[in-house]
């Protein structure tokens, strides 16, 4: 482990992250509601930490080793989503504790979506950019832009992207320097950013909520500026621009690039992994149509297409957003979306859950195993598309939905010895692994009312689910410590 070069890292991520509190200053400047001071104390003090670590070290150069990228991304995640608990902390008027800070700022980075403000609608607009800037940044991930824009990594950025990227990825690179993969991504993504924005303000949102929500749209985040969420604007056309948007940011990056640089949408359908996502939210939207329009009072068919529809997509892709509380309509569907969300987005995407291609590659497995009884000498190649798979990506993914379900079960059975009921604990642990945000039971609305200890636990959740686990677990085996 190269002490030295994590270092001098941390350093220059912390001066560069530092940057991001100032927009916010600006906002409260141009609003004048109070706020400019937590965000500027926070930036001198982010600025002056990364300075006094970069410094000492600032000649150093070493190569980032594999090993050092899974460092390097763990502290990331730890010291920047502490840093980014900090104005929120310095903000009095919201009246929160340091752990509310941490939980907020943690969710906002891992574009989980889970909150314990109530009161957004009053809050100062600086406040409110600020938490969908942070899922803005969280979303592609700050390491990704730190390698396109700090080239002193050098040929330490493969490590961090191979340590970063939720996977399995299909190709590991999409351009020979993996500054210029982390460019292309960042392109594609401010591109959606752009466009999505456009759309919110063409449909009636103002320029500040077009922008706010485009962040956390295209991020699959899920904070909004207003307590009643996306239901707060009542608008047909947003809500379609809305669906639209959850969709596509939910799609494996690696293809949109692939589909802008073919300039055809034909590799979306020759995709495997896409036609998957595809089949899996029109057969949960069917069902969540079918279910609330027949099993409640309320039999307007357009109104049943319109509330599932756009629930079935956020909650699926692991957006969070929401019109209505979902939670109420008839158990089938919440229960649905819940599990739908743990299929999630596609690998290299920015939505959460165990990823389309994981539960693509599970179902061929069980496949091949069925065909093996049937035929005992047959020899079964598992194929996405018309590309074999190795054994030993079959081999991690039934690794990773295994950690997956023992990490579940366990914190789950934490959440409930520690007060919780079987509804609220269950929905918390999938909310907040699968990065989704609103649970169910005590968690539909907020986090605000869970115990100190709760959040926290609640906090390594997401971090798992950000960092697809296996990131985050290898720090913790003596093996990867041992020379």
């Amino acid at each position: 482990m190269h002490a030295t070069i994590i270092q001098r890292i941390m350093g220059q991520f912390l001066m560069l992250f530092s940057i991001t509190l100032l927009p916010p200053v600006l906002i409260d400047l141009l609003y004048q509601e109070g706020a400019a001071h937590a965000f500027f104390y926070s930036y001198l003090i982010l600025l002056a930490t990364g300075i006094l670590l970069f410094l000492p070290v600032r000649k150093k150069k070493n190569d980032l080793r594999l090993r050092d990228g899974f460092i390097v991304v763990f502290l990331f995640w730890l010291v920047l989503g502490a840093a980014g608990a900090i104005p929120l902390y310095l903000y009095e008027n919201l009246h929160i504790d340091i752990v509310d800070a941490l939980f907020e700022s943690i969710s906002g980075l891992t574009t989980t979506g889970a909150t314990v403000l109530v009161g957004l609608d009053s809050m100062p607009h600086s406040i409110l950019f600020y938490r969908q800037e942070l899922q803005w940044l969280g979303g592609m991930g700050i390491i990704v832009l730190a390698i396109a824009v700090m080239p002193m990594l050098g040929v330490g950025g493969m490590q961090l992207y191979k340590a970063e990227a939720p996977g399995p990825i299909k190709d590991s690179k999409l351009t020979p320097r993996i500054a210029e993969t982390a460019k292309a991504l960042w392109y594609i993504y401010l591109g959606l950013t752009v466009v999505c924005a456009v759309a919110y303000w063409l449909a009636g949102m103002n320029i500040f909520d077009a922008v706010a929500h485009s962040f956390a749209t295209v991020a699959i985040g899920g904070f909004s500026t207003h307590d009643a969420s996306i239901g707060y604007f009542d608008s047909p056309a947003i809500e379609i621009v809305a669906i639209i948007f959850m969709f596509l940011g939910a799609i494996n990056f690696a293809l949109h690039f692939t589909v802008v640089r073919s300039r055809s949408i034909m590799p979306y359908f020759r995709d495997a992994e896409f036609r998957l996502y595809a089949t899996i939210l029109i057969i949960t939207s069917i069902l969540s149509v079918y279910a609330l329009y027949s099993q409640t009072i309320d039999h307007d068919m357009p109104h049943a297409i319109r509330e599932a529809i756009f629930q079935t997509v956020s909650i699926a892709t692991t957006s969070g957003f929401v019109t209505t509380d979902y939670a109420k309509w008839p158990v089938f569907i919440p229960v649905l979306l819940l599990f739908a969300s743990f299929i999630g987005g596609c690998a290299g995407s920015t939505g959460g859950g165990m990823k389309v291609i994981r539960v693509l590659l599970l179902l061929k497995q069980g496949q091949r195993e069925i065909l093996r009884l049937i035929h005992p000498s047959a020899q079964v190649t598992v194929k996405v598309g018309k590309q074999p798979v190795k054994n030993s990506i079959i081999d991690a993914v039934w690794g990773f939905f295994a950690a997956y379900v023992a990490l579940f079960a366990v914190m789950m059975l934490v959440l409930m010895f520690n007060g919780l009921d079987q509804i609220t604990a269950f929905s918390a642990i999938a909310a907040t692994i699968n990065n989704l945000g609103p649970g169910l039971g005590g968690v539909s609305a907020n986090y605000a009312h869970l115990s100190d200890f709760n959040k926290l636990l609640l906090c390594f959740s997401m971090f798992l689910g950000r960092l697809e686990i296996f990131t985050l677990l290898v720090l913790l085996m003596p093996a990867f410590w041992r020379k």
